[in-house]
């Protein structure tokens, strides 16, 4: 078996696969001042709430936008597991060509994302990643990573306008019918939800124009991917990409199956 990592702002998401089967999964929150050891400890617990021996994990990868928590990472994988990690970044075979100005300006997070899509849904495709930012990433025809854009995150969106405002409360995200509300906070709540579903709409609409693919596959992924799918243009939601697309990059660049 081996095991992924994916390190998000916000949190840590982590897969163990039987070779192509997801075994299990799990996220856990991501705190740059945890030691080594105490991510150890963690993940030997939640692998022997699942029966999962350390001993059978033989071969790891992670994906990072978090640097300053790789080598904690990778110390944690080496000493607890006796792994030595792959690490997405420069050098990765990929299998895909990326037409970015500056390769190694891309997160590796939309590498991965990128590289699963292609492989689960073909390309063209789309994928809108609901995470701290949201993030499109655009697959054209020829299968070439064609660039994308980013904008400001949902919840983080919540947060600025708790933050900016004196009397506007914080608020639950849900999806929303109407768009008049007759309260502050639905006001609020439609407010943010059709904004993004109106973002949404509109750059799913541009970039099947610019890539002149109007079909091209729309997957989303993130933790608030599905509060949006019944009102944006999307055909799938995928929560499981990121893990996916590192199996894949594990499989890629370790031919023997273990590292």
């Amino acid at each position: 078996m081996i095991i992924v990592i994916d390190i998000g702002n916000t949190n840590i998401k982590i897969g163990v696969y039987d070779g192509e089967i997801l075994k299990n999964s799990w996220r856990m929150a991501t705190d740059v001042s945890k030691t080594a050891d105490e991510y150890g400890v963690t993940l030997k617990n939640l692998l022997a709430d699942r029966n999962v021996s350390p001993e059978s994990i033989k071969g790891g990868i992670l994906s990072s936008v978090i640097p300053q928590l790789n080598y904690t990472i990778e110390h944690m994988l080496s000493y607890h597991f006796n792994i030595r990690p792959l690490t997405v970044g420069a050098g990765i075979k990929t299998g895909l060509n990326i037409k970015y100005e500056n390769p190694k300006e891309l997160g590796s997070d939309r590498i991965v994302n990128s590289v699963a899509c292609v492989k689960k849904y073909g390309a063209p495709c789309i994928v809108v990643d609901f995470g701290t930012a949201t993030t499109y990433n655009v697959i054209n025809g020829d299968g070439e990573f064609a660039g994308g854009c980013i904008t400001l995150g949902v919840k983080s969106s919540v947060e600025a306008l708790a933050n900016s405002t004196a009397k506007l409360p914080r608020v639950e995200l849900m999806r929303c019918s109407t768009a008049i509300g007759k309260t502050t906070v639905k006001n609020i709540q439609n407010g943010l939800y059709f904004s993004v579903v109106g973002q949404v709409n509109a750059i799913i609409k541009k970039i099947r124009q610019e890539i002149n693919a109007p079909d091209a596959t729309v997957v989303a992924t993130g933790g608030l991917s599905e509060l949006f799918l019944d009102d944006c243009d999307i055909d799938v939601v995928d929560r499981g990409l990121s893990l996916d697309g590192l199996k894949y990059l594990y499989y890629l660049n370790c031919a023997d199956g273990a590292m």
